[in-house]
């Protein structure tokens, strides 16, 4: 019993102990002004009347594109108007205190939404049958996971996600987005269209008999109307206006004396002010479904992450100000944590409205805090006033439809399939998957099929021989050029990460067979990024040839890769045969006033082992003949 007990508080000890540790951490990071806790605190320093007044005008422009918006994106997620609501009040209003792109404004998104429809149409039925329960959970896990990615520079991981991969994926969900609200502007409701494109497709096929005319003129109205607005009167909030316009013709179409063919038509459904009580996520109920909500928490927290992140280069590149993306993706994740707490979709950095406070003449970051507040008074409004349940459910279904439509950019496409067969295939790959499976999963696929591309042609070194002629000139080895070398020189081009190790000491190798070889010049000057698996792969390289009875130099090396094979013992192996003490050496690091020096001493050290005379000299290299050296 003793010992139970004290090994429990040696446990507890050593939890205690590693709290600290991590504590200790985030403040020093903190403190290095990698993460600031509230950037809002600057921008009190010098803000005039006359930039509030700039600052609230963009955010009223900004507000009546986005609660429409957010109302179009709820219904993309196949939830109710007061989710998207929420995320376009809660999150808007908590981002600005934390951004470090002043101008950017969250909210709910496209790709987000289109996500989390996915997941709830192939969720189980307790999750499927649940959405009040586990949206705030799947938001607030995912907020989560952007601010810890924020601590662990999780932004740069975003440089290996090729375009190919997001064309793909916002193709493949727009794709499926206008296969499921395609049955609500037929009047096709209850339908159980299952989760794929091709199933939501039949079943708009095997239910055609069920199709209502009066959702499909409202919708094709509505579908008409936005076109011309959208590309004529940008500076009139789209949604806005059509729902208004909508929601009148519809009422005046329910009159007795103009028929009331429309007064059956199915209504959006009001929310109360019981539905804006701020709670805690239930996480009781997650744990049981926690391998369930984990995946999709993780995709909306990558999709999060990858809008803000390209969103900020945007605004930033037209404002001027510096970048920190670690620090946005802090303010993504404090915002889907706030939004939690209330009935919100997942938030993230906004083209659309990002654009229009920019071009709205928006000062500082209390736009976007304005913002927030403007959409939560007309919240309360709407919680109190059944003005809601006047839209019509196909009117709103034909603008999610036409945004879809939106979605697909001929130009990307183009490029996308025309510049190399990995791009074309990825986009391909991606965008099937977008179809066929949840899209959390299918965003993923993508992002390994890139990565497999990238990592195929980075893991492919090719080594070509040359040799000097009687007069000193470089030459190709050929059937009319051929030399039995006693020195090689092989430059060493590119990453030697895990990947290029392997083919890079197979090849090396077969180059150390040649029996008349005997030393081998690795020029490092271009080689990065070694690895433990890199490492290895030259250790093996030099027993191979010191067993061979040959020896191995290394010429032109970085600092880095100094501190690499010192640290990991390789350079003391390699220098075994070297006498230090009268000055002889196997390894000569780059000098950046002259970078053929490390070379030229290689040389000599090469002529040392050999006893003297003078030897033909041959080069492996993948550069141009330019940059050869001899």
């Amino acid at each position: 019993m003793y010992g139970r007990c004290a090994s429990i508080v040696g446990g507890m000890g050593t939890l205690v102990h590693s709290f600290r540790l991590g504590w200790r951490w985030m403040q020093a990071f903190v403190r290095g002004g990698k993460i600031d806790p509230l950037p809002v605190r600057h921008s009190f320093a010098g803000y005039t009347v006359n930039k509030a007044g700039r600052d609230l005008k963009a955010a009223i422009d900004v507000a009546l594109v986005g609660l429409p918006q957010g109302m179009a994106f709820a219904a993309m997620a196949g939830l109710d108007s007061i989710y998207g609501i929420m995320a376009a009040t809660v999150g808007t209003f908590i981002a600005p205190f934390f951004t470090r792109c002043s101008l950017t404004v969250s909210g709910p998104s496209n790709a987000t939404a289109f996500m989390l429809a996915s997941f709830f149409l192939a969720a189980s039925p307790t999750v499927h049958a649940n959405p009040m329960i586990y949206v705030p959970i799947i938001v607030f896990v995912a907020g989560f996971l952007c601010v810890m990615g924020a601590f662990v520079k999780a932004t740069e991981m975003l440089q290996f996600v090729s375009r190919s991969v997001l064309v793909g994926y916002v193709t493949g969900a727009a794709t499926l987005i206008i296969a499921s609200q395609l049955r609500y502007v037929l009047g096709i409701h209850d339908v159980n269209a299952g989760s794929s494109f091709f199933s939501m497709s039949c079943a708009i096929l095997e239910n055609l008999d069920k199709v209502q005319w009066q959702p499909v003129v409202l919708g094709i109205i509505s579908f008409a109307l936005f076109i011309p607005l959208r590309r004529h009167f940008r500076f009139l909030p789209t949604f806005a206006v059509i729902l208004l316009v909508m929601s009148v013709l519809n009422r005046l179409l329910c009159f007795p004396e103009l028929g009331g063919a429309f007064s059956n038509v199915r209504m959006l459904r009001d929310f109360t002010m019981n539905d804006l009580i701020c709670r805690l996520p239930d996480f009781g109920v997650a744990s049981e479904s926690l391998a369930e909500l984990l995946p999709i928490a993780i995709g909306i927290a990558f999709l999060s992450t990858l809008e803000q992140t390209v969103m900020s280069k945007t605004i930033s590149a037209k404002t001027g100000e510096p970048l920190n993306l670690n620090q946005d993706t802090f303010a993504v994740g404090m915002a889907n944590m706030g939004s939690a707490l209330t009935t919100s979709l997942p938030c993230s950095a906004s083209l659309t409205r990002s654009m229009l406070n920019y071009t709205s003449g928006a000062a500082t970051r209390f736009s976007g805090i304005f913002c927030g507040l403007i959409c939560l008074g007309i919240t309360f409004l709407l919680a109190n006033v059944p003005l809601i349940s006047c839209i019509p459910h196909s009117v709103l279904a034909a603008l999610v439809l036409a945004n879809a439509v939106s979605l697909f950019d001929r130009k990307l496409l183009r490029i996308c399939f025309r510049s190399t067969l990995g791009d074309a295939v990825t986009l391909v790959i991606t965008f099937l998957a977008a179809l066929l499976l949840p899209l959390h999963i299918a965003i993923f696929i993508g992002v390994f099929i890139s990565i497999s591309f990238f990592l195929r042609r980075a893991s492919k070194p090719e080594l070509v021989e040359y040799t000097l002629d009687d007069r000193g000139t470089l030459l190709q080895v050929s059937d009319t050029a051929k030399r039995l070398p006693q020195i090689s020189i092989v430059h060493v081009e590119g990453d030697l990460f895990f990947g290029a190790a392997d083919l890079f000491r197979k090849q090396v190798s077969r180059i150390a067979e040649d029996s008349s070889l005997a030393v081998i010049i690795l020029r490092m000057r271009n080689a990065r990024n070694l690895d433990a698996t890199s490492v290895c792969a030259l250790e093996e390289l030099i027993r191979f040839t010191r067993e061979q009875g040959r020896h191995l130099i290394i010429s032109g090396a970085s600092r880095e890769v100094f501190r690499i094979l010192r640290k990991s013992g390789v350079l003391a192996l390699l220098q075994q045969d070297a006498d230090r003490t009268i000055g002889q050496s196997n390894f000569f690091l780059m000098e950046p006033k002259n970078p053929n020096m490390s070379t030229r001493r290689a040389l000599q050290r090469a002529q040392q082992l050999l006893g003297g005379g003078m030897a033909d000299i041959s080069i492996y290299t993948t550069r141009s003949s330019d940059d050869r050296e001899s």
